[in-house]
């Protein structure tokens, strides 16, 4: 599909070609990918390259570390330029520093490496809005909900795949198939993305300057900020353990197992276009007290493994996975579905504004999850990621009073 020369329409009444949200979704699931295609291949990694348990723990952190910064810092320019221009840049500088992390002679180039893949791998990060600003009005949910289950999926098999790929070919292997993806979506967006008017003329830093003023302004975005942070802190604290408390009793389970838990958060994922269709038909509001009531629940189950056999815990845990994933995912795609509605013109510095918060939750669910882990064992977890969830849930169910002088709350 040859569209290169035309522009993008901010509220386009024909719906979207199959083909391009095919494109947008694959676009999003193998750049994200790239954030955590690393994590399975450590152990077989350090040992290659000479790197102590120590260092090498710095290649997901410091990609981590990239896409924060670059979601901050790099994804409000989706409002100021051209945003195919800025996903073709992005896939072809990922491109290359992909072709870095596989042919790195030492730790040290393959740690900056790991840093430039964290902060380009944002072209996901260009890509959602870009499919939000493309979807008509009555079926954007639908749209950005489909172009989530790519980025959704991209997340949860980067490690399923990647584990395999290293174990029958070399953790090098996995980085050059990394960068071919990425070299074919770039010629996929470069064939088939139009091209998308800028919003604002702002200087570059009066335009992160605007991130604040978005967020004093707009209850809905705070909002929103808030509730997913709250969920991605359970989320993060139950993938940042899981690994760790399958190894111990009762079940004396390795990272292959855990990994395998992927699967199930994956038909979660699946769920998500369906999400969005329930975000057009009942609002985004309705979906995201649904969401977040169902991950509270799933959370909360877990506390019944106990009295379980290890058989029936496993089971359990698998069902509960597919739950608050589904809950997690559908509450984020309607919370996007708000967020994109507060301001046209602003959606890269308000969605950014949305992962900033969310990966902010994430960060302190990984550091938390691990401490209770430590001091409490599993049920620790469970009880942070059950009152986590709650209180997502209490704050999409509260009802501010609106007044004049405070029209945008919800």
């Amino acid at each position: 599909m040859q569209v290169t020369n035309a522009t993008a329409d901010p509220a386009p009444n024909a719906p979207l070609p199959a083909s391009l949200v095919f494109l947008l979704a694959s676009g999003a699931g193998l750049a994200v990918a790239t954030l955590y295609y690393s994590q399975p291949m450590l152990g077989e990694l350090g040992a290659d390259i000479g790197a102590t348990p120590r260092t090498i723990g710095l290649v997901p952190t410091l990609t981590q570390l990239g896409y924060a910064l670059g979601i901050l810092l790099l994804a409000p320019l989706g409002d100021r330029f051209d945003r195919r221009r800025i996903i073709l840049i992005k896939a072809a500088l990922l491109m290359l520093a992909l072709v870095a992390a596989a042919t790195a002679p030492s730790m040290g180039v393959l740690l900056v490496a790991s840093l430039a893949i964290g902060v380009l791998a944002t072209m996901a990060q260009d890509i959602v809005p870009a499919a939000a600003t493309l979807a008509p009005e009555g079926s954007r949910g639908t749209v950005v909900g489909t172009v989530m289950t790519g980025l959704l999926m991209g997340i949860l098999l980067s490690r399923v795949i990647s584990g395999f790929v290293a174990a029958h070919f070399g953790w090098r292997t996995m980085f050059a198939v990394a960068a071919v993806s990425i070299a074919g979506i770039g010629i996929a967006a470069w064939r088939g993305l139009p091209r998308f008017q800028p919003t604002t003329r702002l200087a570059y830093g009066a335009l992160l300057g605007t991130l604040g003023h978005l967020w004093q302004r707009h209850a809905k975005l705070r909002r929103a900020t808030l509730a997913q942070g709250l969920l991605a802190v359970g989320f993060s604290a139950f993938w940042s353990t899981l690994a760790v408390m399958l190894h111990g009793e009762p079940f004396h389970l390795g990272s292959a197992a855990a990994g395998a838990f992927g699967l199930a958060g994956a038909a979660g994922a699946l769920a998500a276009p369906i999400a969005g269709r329930m975000a057009d038909r009942h609002g985004p509001e309705w979906v995201t007290r649904i969401g977040s009531a169902l991950a509270t629940v799933s959370f909360a189950a877990m506390a019944l493994a106990p009295l379980m056999t290890p058989s029936g815990q496993l089971v359990l845990l698998v069902v509960c996975t597919i739950g608050f994933d589904l809950g997690v995912q559908a509450t984020l795609i309607a919370h996007q579905t708000i967020v994109y509605s507060i301001d046209p013109a602003a959606r890269s510095r308000l969605n950014a504004v949305l992962f900033v918060g969310m990966f902010l939750g994430m960060a302190a669910g990984a550091a938390l999850g691990s401490q209770l882990l430590a001091v409490m064992g599993w049920n620790g977890v469970v009880a942070l990621a059950t009152a986590t969830a709650l209180a997502a849930w209490i704050t999409r169910m509260w009802r501010p009073r609106v007044t004049p002088n405070a029209s945008q709350a919800l």
